[in-house]
């Protein structure tokens, strides 16, 4: 049983990681629509970069599917991203494990929504000040084992660590 998941793996790693991980980051992205949608659940600044990020990884993986010309290039995308959702799921980690004190004294970095935070401070500025955070990004919605942005911060190592060792291993 052990030998067939094994070789189950290794056979998903070595021919099917890219359609993988585009399949993964996009039913991902569904998932968290729908939560919206059906729970009412509303997503703060930082949930959204985490989308944009799990977006990213589906297109990069998509663009991966169709050639195989650019496979370094490819795979470093992968691990830039990666590293980008792990920044940014590992900060809203953090900000969800302070204590009520602490999370009073946040800055209203997650107070507007992101795309007014991008149209009134600039892209950079909108990103930035978001990732500094707030209460609204330090409350916990939805609970499976762990909470979405620790879900994400999993997927997002799950990634980092299968592209990094495409780049050495294809």
């Amino acid at each position: 049983m052990i030998n067939h998941l094994k070789s189950f793996i290794k056979s998903v790693y070595q021919n099917y990681f890219e359609i993988a991980s585009c399949l993964g980051a996009s039913a991902i992205i569904l998932l968290a629509v729908i939560m919206d949608n059906v729970l009412g659940l509303e997503a703060c600044p930082m949930c959204i970069m985490t989308r944009y990020i799990f977006g990213m990884i589906a297109v990069i993986s998509l663009i991966g599917i169709i050639t195989n010309r650019f496979f370094i290039i490819n795979k470093l995308l992968m691990v830039l991203s990666s590293i980008a959702g792990i920044t940014i799921t590992g900060k809203q980690i953090y900000l969800q494990n302070l204590s009520e004190e602490q999370i009073s004294g946040l800055s209203m970095g997650c107070g507007m929504p992101l795309n007014v935070q991008i149209e009134y401070f600039g892209f950079f500025g909108g990103i930035a000040n978001a990732f500094k955070g707030g209460p609204t990004c330090a409350e916990v919605n939805w609970e499976f084992i762990f909470n979405f942005a620790e879900w994400g911060f999993i997927f997002f190592i799950v990634f980092f660590i299968a592209s990094f060792l495409k780049i050495f291993k294809p």
